[in-house]
């Protein structure tokens, strides 16, 4: 099969690693481009992948969230789900870091 994506490769079966962000979901099977390295999950290994994600919480966990302005601050909320993923509770301590331009780190590790 040709790869749709560069158009000149080869796609194979291979069993490869999935990672979202940090967490490490296993090995599952995918299509690979011997050309572009593009990687294509099976539809069996999608399902699979997202059953670990919902086991994992990670499922839909992404949220969207404004920036809001306080005396001489601004504030970010963070959405209950994630707070309680991230297992912080109000007057908790934080670090916050920029890492690069745009990018925020908030770290609740002390």
């Amino acid at each position: 099969m040709k790869c749709p994506v560069c158009e000149k490769g080869k796609l194979t079966k291979k069993k490869i690693d999935y990672t979202y962000k940090e967490w490490y979901f296993g090995k599952y099977d995918a299509d690979i481009c011997n050309k572009c390295g593009e990687s294509f999950f099976t539809e069996e290994a999608s399902d699979l992948i997202e059953k670990k994600a919902r086991e994992l919480a990670l499922w839909g966990i992404e949220k969207k969230t404004k920036i809001s302005h306080s005396g001489n601050s601004l504030i970010v909320r963070i959405p209950k789900a994630i707070a309680n993923f991230v297992e912080i509770e109000e007057g908790e301590e934080v670090t916050i870091r920029p890492e690069g331009k745009k990018k925020l780190i908030v770290d609740a590790t002390h």
